[in-house]
């Protein structure tokens, strides 16, 4: 029987992705693993590979169409010994799954008229996190939960409207479901869901009453992408919602420079005088912070209401500037690792960033992250953290500026750096602990070999 290609969830909150292009055509034979599609995300461009065997009957969604939902059906394949043209007839009656949000119950089966029974089967990327889902309270307001969460509820016979949700923009997941089972989490009787109940954003002017403060023709209408919107929506969310202080203090990096230029010159180089690593003073940035974390752990935390997250390891988010935004992959345990092997990783994601082609389970996440625009010239700056962050280091240019030493004026290279802090996780004195501890390790670059 035919089998409904869907439209994948690459990342725990997409709720639609543009089909950038097809790498398989109608009539093409089809094998699990074969990658048969390229979907653009806000973030970055995904292979998506096939689960089942046969011959791609109908694609469904031509490529280069833009906000496709998720579990809408993009193509049918026709199953092995199946005739291919019989299978593509069929699917033009069938209806995408996704076409109908506002239904409160399962989508309906197949109509009497059509020819065969179509079962579903979405592409697996690398890695494929379930895709969110919407519910109806009794009193009809919208509930924004994800299956599992859903699954759960109806199992455990947990009102699913009275939970507090802890996910992204207040959407239940299972560990609500699970702490509502204790009696925790839940709202009162009546109570509002937790999406309403969110501050309100002070009103804004809209675009007719901007535009009308400009001449006609003075000016060229550039509409959003999917990342400048998430880049927006996720910002604004972390200035009303995060309580942020900064923490600033100036680096003596030239024991850094020194040190950097020396083992950049004993780099080994290939047959073509190729050196193996060039590490930058970025580099030594992650590698400092990501041990000033390990000293100074109540620090390296995430901020959740029913507890505080005390992570184990220095997951450090590096931002890269990308045409249209900017994106920040993730070095994992960077507490571990050398500065070589922590530069080649940057390098790699810097260029796999620009081109969209990062995975999401390399730039979701994290412990911290750094921001980094001394290469622009600017002295210092403060960063707006990105959650589940509880802090960001804003680093400015490394220059010589004059500094008193023993009663005297000298020269020295300065660096100014930016701890922003979520001060419900990270307090005054802890963050300046954190701060002083990364100051110590910067300016004492072969404490990060000991």
């Amino acid at each position: 029987m035919p089998i409904n290609i869907l439209m994948p969830a690459l990342s725990p909150t997409m709720e639609k992705g543009n089909l950038a292009k097809w790498l398989k055509r109608e009539g093409d034979k089809v094998k699990p693993g074969d990658v048969i599609a390229e979907i653009e995300t806000d973030k970055a461009t995904m292979e998506v590979e096939a689960v089942d065997e046969g011959t791609l009957a109908k694609i469904m969604v031509p490529e280069g169409t833009a906000d496709v939902p998720v579990n809408q059906v993009i193509a049918v394949l026709a199953g092995e010994g199946e005739d291919a043209k019989a299978a593509a007839a069929g699917a033009v009656s069938a209806p995408p799954q996704a076409k109908a949000p506002e239904a409160p119950k399962p989508a309906a089966a197949p109509k009497p008229e059509a020819k065969s029974e179509a079962r579903t089967s979405a592409p697996q990327p690398t890695a494929q996190p379930q895709a969110p889902a919407k519910a109806e309270s009794a009193g009809g307001n919208r509930v924004f939960a994800s299956p599992l969460a859903k699954r759960l509820a109806k199992e455990a016979g947990v009102d699913i409207a009275r939970v507090e949700g802890s996910g992204p923009h207040g959407r239940i997941i299972a560990r609500d479901v699970e702490a509502a089972k204790s009696g925790k989490g839940l709202k009162a009787a009546g109570a509002a869901p937790a999406a309403s109940a969110a501050p309100a954003a002070a009103p804004s002017m809209s675009d007719q009453q901007i535009r009308a403060l400009f001449e006609d023709g003075s000016y060229e209408v550039v509409p959003h992408d999917g990342m400048r919107r998430t880049i927006a929506q996720r910002l604004t969310q972390s200035t009303q919602t995060i309580p942020h202080f900064y923490l600033t203090m100036d680096c003596n990096i030239g024991k850094l420079l020194e040190a950097r230029e020396d083992i950049n010159a004993a780099a080994p180089k290939d047959k073509d005088g190729k050196p193996a690593y060039k590490l930058s003073v970025n580099d030594f940035v992650i590698k400092a912070l990501a041990l000033a974390l390990q000293r100074v752990p109540d620090a390296n935390v995430s901020w959740t209401e029913s507890g505080m997250l005390k992570h184990k390891h220095s997951d450090i988010g590096v931002a890269v500037a990308m045409p249209g935004g900017l994106i920040t992959p993730i070095i994992r345990n960077a507490e571990t690792k050398s500065l070589s092997i922590i530069s080649s990783e940057m390098k790699d994601f810097a260029a796999r960033a620009r081109a969209r082609k990062l995975k999401p389970a390399e730039y979701q996440g994290g412990t911290t992250a750094v921001s980094n625009l001394g290469m622009y010239g600017i002295k210092d700056f403060t960063a707006v953290i990105n959650p589940p962050h509880a802090t960001i280091l804003a680093v400015g240019a490394g220059e010589e500026r004059a500094i008193v030493r023993n009663g005297k004026i000298e020269a020295a290279h300065v660096m100014s750096v930016t701890l922003s802090c979520d001060h419900r996780a990270v307090d005054g004195a802890l963050g300046a602990e954190l701060i002083g501890a990364f100051k110590t390790l910067i300016e004492n670059p072969v404490m990060m070999v000991v």
